[in-house]
């Protein structure tokens, strides 16, 4: 402990040390700037409210993360041997990459889709095309993670539809689908409905997983394409904690009591590469969702209370420049990741940049994780950094600064009334257009960008797209149109419209229809035709 005299003398010295930048951390931290700290309140133990320390008691004393490279690309067999690929060499779980087309809720034959097909990720239309990317793998012994957002629930239908064919109870089915809207309005830009449908297809998914496939998060609420947009660490702290809190109140203003969905809700983090203020983001996020989902939503069940979450290296820090510099960026986001707490971690590829990554390219990021898991020593320890006069007074910091962006919301009036007047967007836009005035003046050093350059570079293999993807995988779909049971296709749509336009769950319409190979742009299209298509309001700096 510090007497008194103590911190009067250190409080004297510290006044000669100033920060060059007047919103960058002051240059020592001191007991000064933990006078007061109460250590019950703010940290308590791993696996104890309020969580900053970590969700589980012994965390990675007891399991390591879940080690997944987020993958996809070209037609369902080309992604279901990388898969393959990817266990061999240790990966613990699956995530998938859905090609444009797929994102937006196209068939891979639609006209839209042409030149898109299998190129940003894996082209999926129907169930047969899941059957074939999970061949082989047993869906009782993976969990995979789906980022698929407006089309979530027909992707999540298509899973559930395999692994009825290969007999495995939905009971056993592990996963998550990001599931994620409100951060398209904002962010990503990937939406189809407007915000009152979109919300109604969530809270069904809520509703029918919390019954039948419990072991199932419904939603990942993200913060990484928040991040990837050109927000601080800040905002993606304040902007994803609302629109989960959003999706809390949408649970509860649809009936469906707290405990019964809080628990499958996960988060999903940007690993950038400010090291300590990334973990101070997470702590901070662990706590904010623990008080909130107490005290505010009266959640009695402590799983409830529990933010888990996974997190990705931040795309936005690669550089095309000097690309093997790459692999020590995402090295050091890992870790921060790791130190933060996270519960599964996805490690970018140094090419990725560039273009989808090569198998030499995504074996170095996976091993990147295991060194740090194997190797690095800081599995041992839980929380090694708390109690750092820094760390604790950065989080503290998030955390207030987090409530000040709750607050100008509620005052707006909620998350959705905040994304129509454009709040968020011009949030991260200013933020973004300060991150690049940086850059551009070298106010902030991108090595290889602006900063140690070199005039020639030698190029580095990338993985080129077969063009016969397209033909291959709109073939394949004709085909399966034609020999479908077209009958029963068109019933599955029209009880689809039916309940749209009723008050029915979705959920299980859409397994309905997916159980009788109609596909995902037909569903879709009724969705368009019934709840319509949502126009972003123009906005004005």
């Amino acid at each position: 402990m510090y007497s008194s005299e103590d911190l009067k003398k250190i409080k004297e010295q510290q006044m000669g040390w100033q920060s060059k930048n007047q919103i960058a951390p002051k240059i020592v931290y001191t007991p000064l700037d933990a006078d007061g700290f109460d250590y019950d309140e703010k940290l308590g133990q791993p696996g104890q409210f309020p969580y900053t320390r970590g969700v589980y008691n012994d965390m990675y004393r007891g399991q390591l993360w879940t080690m997944r490279q987020f993958s996809g690309f070209g037609t369902a067999r080309d992604t279901n041997n990388r898969y393959k690929f990817l266990l061999k060499k240790g990966q613990t779980g699956l995530s998938v990459a859905f090609d444009l087309p797929t994102i937006m809720g196209y068939d891979s034959d639609h006209e839209r889709s042409r030149g898109e097909v299998g190129r940003c990720g894996v082209a999926i239309s129907s169930l047969r095309d899941m059957e074939t990317l999970f061949s082989g793998i047993p869906l009782d012994r993976v969990s995979t993670s789906m980022t698929i957002n407006a089309p979530a629930a027909i992707l999540l239908s298509f899973y559930i539809g395999v692994g009825e064919k290969q007999r495995v109870a939905l009971d056993k089915l592990r996963g998550t689908i990001q599931n994620d809207i409100l951060k398209e309005y904002s962010a990503q830009k990937s939406w189809i409905f407007p915000p009152k449908p979109s919300m109604r297809i969530i809270t069904d998914i809520m509703t029918f997983c919390a019954d039948h496939v419990p072991k199932w998060n419904t939603i990942s609420i993200s913060g990484y394409h928040i991040r990837e947009a050109g927000s601080t660490a800040l905002q993606e702290l304040a902007f994803t904690l609302a629109d989960g809190l959003a999706y809390v109140e949408a649970g509860i203003a649809a009936e469906i009591d707290v405990d019964t969905f809080a628990p499958r809700l996960s988060f999903f983090f940007n690993a950038h590469l400010d090291f300590f203020e990334e973990i101070a983001k997470y702590r901070a996020a662990r706590r904010i969702w623990a008080r909130k989902m107490k005290e505010k939503y009266k959640a009695k069940n402590p799983r409830s209370w529990l933010m888990r979450f996974h997190t990705q290296t931040a795309g936005c820090t690669l550089t095309a420049q000097q690309p093997e510099n790459n692999i020590i960026r995402t090295a050091y986001e890992a870790l921060g990741a790791v130190l933060g707490g996270t519960q599964s971690l996805h490690t970018n590829s140094m090419d990725e940049t560039m273009a989808l990554p090569t198998e030499h390219a995504v074996k170095v990021a996976l091993r990147t994780q295991q060194i740090i898991a194997y190797e690095s020593g800081v599995t041992n320890t839980i929380d090694p950094l708390g109690g750092s006069y820094y760390l604790e007074a950065l989080t503290d910091k998030l955390e207030s600064d987090a409530e000040d962006y709750f607050k100008k919301i509620d005052d707006l009036g909620g998350v959705i009334p905040a994304l129509e007047q454009g709040f968020f967007q011009r949030e991260i836009a200013n933020s973004a257009y300060q991150y690049q005035k940086e850059i551009e003046t070298k106010d902030r050093i991108v090595v290889g960008v602006n900063e140690f350059t070199e005039a020639q570079e030698t190029p580095i293999e990338l993985l080129e797209i077969d063009p016969q993807v397209e033909r291959k995988q709109t073939g394949g779909l004709k085909k399966l149109k034609r020999e479908r049971d077209n009958l029963k296709v068109k019933r599955s749509l029209e009880s689809i419209r039916q309940a749209a336009r009723g008050k029915d769950n979705l959920m299980p319409h859409f397994l309905s229809a997916v159980r009788c190979y109609t596909t995902l742009g037909e569903i879709i299209q009724v969705l368009r035709e019934e709840f319509g298509e949502y126009r972003e309001p123009p906005t004005f700096w």
